[in-house]
């Protein structure tokens, strides 16, 4: 498992370890991997490791995404209740700084964030809880990410937040000028034009 320098609680089971973060919810995941000779052997989920060290829901869809250029945007997406999604991220192969920003009105942390890189290499995942933007850069060319979701997508519950939103303070290691997002990115509102989502 990889060492931790931020002092916060650790949680084990079987061949899965969770980390908190500064944030109440979201949780710094790393699976142990098997290498020998042929290449390496990761399980990279069960139900039953998860659930012990603090992931309890249930997914219901796999999504995966191939982001060609370094400064590839994607976010900050979330859905709203009925359809809240949580997200289990990972960098199958290239390097994301992945970002989760609090929306829950009545959370102490409203507005905060908590980021970390994950990458092929080191074989971090992120959870993201429901109540939460998510969104990540990519930091190599050819980078994919795979995320499972606790929500089937829901065009009607569907929203997004701006990356790039002064009031949110994140550093994303890259000029914002330079940085390949979709129209919708471009379009989301920020945080004070939001309205209450959770």
């Amino acid at each position: 498992m990889p060492d931790r320098v931020a002092p916060f609680p650790t949680r084990r089971a079987g061949n899965v370890e969770s980390q908190a973060l500064a944030i109440e919810g979201p949780l710094l995941v790393s699976v142990r991997r098997f290498a020998d000779a042929r290449g390496a052997f990761v399980e990279t989920y069960s139900r039953r490791d998860f659930a012990a060290v603090g992931i309890p829901d249930e997914f219901v869809q796999d999504n995966q995404s191939l982001s060609v250029h370094v400064g590839t945007v994607r976010g900050l997406h979330f859905q709203t209740p009925p359809h809240a999604q949580g997200k289990l991220v990972r960098a199958l192969r290239g390097r994301i700084l992945d970002v989760a920003v609090d929306l829950r009105r009545d959370s102490p942390s409203f507005g905060q964030h908590v980021a970390a890189e994950l990458s092929g290499e080191n074989g971090l995942m992120l959870w993201v809880p429901p109540g939460f933007a998510h969104g990540f850069i990519t930091r190599e060319p050819e980078t994919e990410v795979a995320y499972k979701v606790t929500a089937l997508y829901a065009p009607e519950c569907d929203r997004s937040l701006a990356w790039d939103d002064p009031a949110l303070a994140i550093d994303w290691g890259f000029d914002p000028a330079a940085a390949t997002l979709s129209d919708k990115d471009r379009r989301a509102p920020r945080l004070a034009d939001l309205g209450p989502a959770f």
